[in-house]
């Protein structure tokens, strides 16, 4: 197959699309689920996302990476489980701005293109409490897994909502 100048600009663009949309997340830990020959084994992983528009907020994420030759490389697509704890980690919670009522906070890819893992930040005004949700979808079939936390927020900080 030959590619021509135009074929690959749009590749470059769409590759640089996925990146560029990727959460930064703090790896805390991990362990070894299968050992692999070559490459990395296939582990359970432990990421932190402070939460951009709640300072005081952090989710704790562990999901499935997988090893080998083509999980070392970038190139492998990670299971759809995943697992989501938020908490509040600072002495009062602090928002930046008015929040909407439901917003993809983090994405990070799961496999090279066509696969992603999102948080998604719920405003429940009723409760002023914030939701996530975590789940993944992907280009043309995505996984109903998915994983729900809340973090209440004091009566005294009212959650602004657009």
């Amino acid at each position: 197959m030959k590619l021509n100048a135009h074929s690959l600009a749009c590749l470059f663009l769409c590759v640089g699309a996925v990146v560029a949309g990727s959460a930064v997340a703090d790896e805390l830990a991990e362990v070894s689920t299968a050992f692999r020959w070559l490459g990395k084994n296939d582990r359970v992983v432990i990421e932190a996302y402070d939460d951009p528009k709640v300072l005081g907020v952090t989710c704790y994420v562990s999901r499935a990476r997988t090893g080998g030759v083509k999980g070392t490389v970038g190139l492998a697509e990670d299971k759809a489980e995943a697992s989501i704890a938020c908490r509040q980690v600072a002495a009062t919670v602090q928002f930046n701005g008015k929040l909407p009522v439901q917003e993809d906070v983090f994405t990070e890819r799961m496999s090279m293109l066509f696969k992603r893992l999102h948080v998604v930040r719920v405003v429940d005004v009723k409760r002023n409490t914030l939701v996530y949700l975590t789940y993944s979808d992907k280009l043309i079939d995505g996984s109903p897994m998915n994983a729900v936390t809340a973090v209440p927020v004091a009566a005294s900080v009212p959650i602004p909502v657009k």
